[in-house]
Order: structure tokens, then sequence, then C-alpha cells
């Protein structure tokens, strides 16, 4: 099915896509609609234009695809399945992601990756082709970040990135050149490390273009906590 989004409130757009029986939904002519693909399952939709604040929310399954850039709070407390941006992201996208893969072509905004966390098979993933804002990764508890930054900027990072982080893993492309807080050490990537990488370096080229292969091959720095005395101050379940 293919919806028209043009004029429409979010309301209306969101209304309109619940209501769709069709498992792949194109939506065109998309302005800055908010939430879209909210809490979706199972289906593929994919958005033309800009997609507003708060897309894939919530999100349990499926695929959501934007052509162009998503606003703020992208795949916030996603849950699974998989979001494709061609474009860049504002801030705060991946807050609190519990679960699924997030693919981002060009830049994030400020606070990518805060507060995400993972439980049992249940990794979610943040991967940025381009550069990330400041505070990336802020009390990370777990899931896997990667900043690519093909675009080979001075600064893959801002400031005050892994502040507060107390689990999971910040991949690199290159060297960092900002302050690290105390709670984090930084090393190069082995090739055990970068194993866990490689699927979603994969999935990015496959998506955006590239050779996966070659780009597996150059140097990544690997941030993680400190401390994994930290770890405790948290509940299993």
């Amino acid at each position: 099915m293919e919806i028209y989004a043009k004029g429409m409130g979010y309301l209306q757009l969101n209304e309109a896509v619940r209501a769709c029986t069709d498992n792949r939904i194109s939506i065109r002519g998309c302005n800055g609609q908010r939430f879209i693909a909210c809490a979706s399952s199972g289906r593929q939709i994919d958005v033309h234009g800009v997609a507003g604040n708060g897309a894939g929310a919530y999100m349990e399954s499926g695929v959501l695809n934007v052509y162009g850039n998503a606003q703020d709070a992208l795949a916030d407390t996603m849950n699974g399945g998989e979001v494709y941006v061609f474009g860049s992201c504002g801030d705060a996208a991946a807050y609190a992601m519990r679960g699924g893969e997030v693919f981002v072509r060009g830049d994030a905004g400020y606070r990518a990756g805060v507060h995400m966390k993972e439980y049992g098979e249940h990794v979610p993933a943040l991967v940025i082709g381009g550069r990330a804002g400041c505070f990336l990764g802020e009390y990370l508890a777990g899931g896997i970040i990667a900043v690519l930054n093909l675009q080979n900027s001075a600064q893959a990072l801002g400031e005050e990135a892994a502040r507060g982080m107390h689990g999971g893993r910040i991949y690199v492309r290159g060297g960092i050149n900002v302050p690290l807080p105390d709670c984090v050490t930084a090393r190069t990537a082995d090739k055990e490390d970068m194993c866990v990488l490689a699927g979603y370096l994969k999935k990015f080229c496959a998506a955006f273009g590239g050779d996966a292969k070659k780009l597996a091959a150059e140097e990544f720095t690997l941030i993680t906590p400190a401390n994994k005395a930290s770890k405790r101050l948290y509940a299993g379940n």
C-alpha cells in the first residue's frame, strides 16, 4: 500500500498506517510527521522524505527504511527489528534501546545510544556511518555502538563520549581525539573484537554500499567499561 503524506497530520498518518492490512507500506511526501512505525511489528515501512521525532519507537520487529533524514528520538526504546536511515538523524537516537538494529548512513546528533541495554540474546546495535555528536553512549549499559566516520572527519566523536558507561561496546573507526572518562578504557580492537562487529558492517554495506571486508580490515578503537564491578549495581531482570 502507498500513502501520500503531504498535508496529513501525524495522527491521521499513523491511523492510516495502523488501519492498513498490508505487510509492506510506502509513505511518500513525508515531512516530519512523528511516531512513524511506533510499536510496529512484522511490517516493512518505507518512508520517503523526513521522518519526524520518535520514528521506530518501541518497534518490536520488521523493517523501517527512511529514504531521507530522521529527526530526534529515532528508535526510542526499540525492542526489535531493523531501521535503516539513508540520511542523517537528530538527537537521542536509540535512547534506551533494548533490542534490534539501527543503521544510519550519515551523522547522528547528540546523545545517541544513551542508556542502551541488553539482556540475554537481546543485544541492540547502533551503527553510524558518519560522526556522532556529544554524549555518545552516555550511561551505556549494554549493546554495540559503532561510529564509522566514513567521511574521515578530524573528530569522529563529540565531547563527553561514554560518560557513565558501565556495559556494552563502542567501536570507532580510527583514533579518538576527545578525552574519555575514567570509567572506560580504550584500545585498538583485535581480530576477536572485529568478529563481533563484522556482521553489522556487512549489513551496513549491503544497505548503503561499500566493501564490508575492507572496512573490517581497517583500524578501530574499542571503548569498554573499565570496572566490571559496576554492573552489580543493576538487577539482572
